[in-house]
């Protein structure tokens, strides 16, 4: 699971070498609900059915808050990311093409 800024694009090279990977590529659609739960659009790093690493952008660290899918479509969750790290285990890498 990768978080970057909304505005950004992930690089998977980046991302494959944050989680210690030859290569990565993205889930397809078809497949998200099955391992994850949720579907396009609604994807959460909380709650997911199955255990993935969640790697945060960097830049995440220059803000109070951060704001990411709350697991469906119109629902966000805004926190901190010293509280996020109370209920979850991600870590921080430069993640933006």
């Amino acid at each position: 699971m990768f978080l970057v800024p909304v505005n950004k694009e992930l690089n998977l090279k980046k991302a494959a070498n944050s989680v210690n990977e030859k290569n990565i590529e993205m889930i397809k659609s078809k497949e998200l609900f099955s391992l994850t739960g949720y579907i396009h659009g609604g994807c959460s790093p909380i709650g997911m059915k199955k255990f993935f690493k969640t790697v945060i952008d960097i830049t995440a660290k220059d803000f109070k808050t951060i704001i990411f899918s709350g697991g469906k479509i119109g629902c966000q969750v805004e926190v901190a990311l010293e509280d996020l790290r109370k209920v979850m285990d991600f870590t921080l890498e430069d993640l933006k093409a």
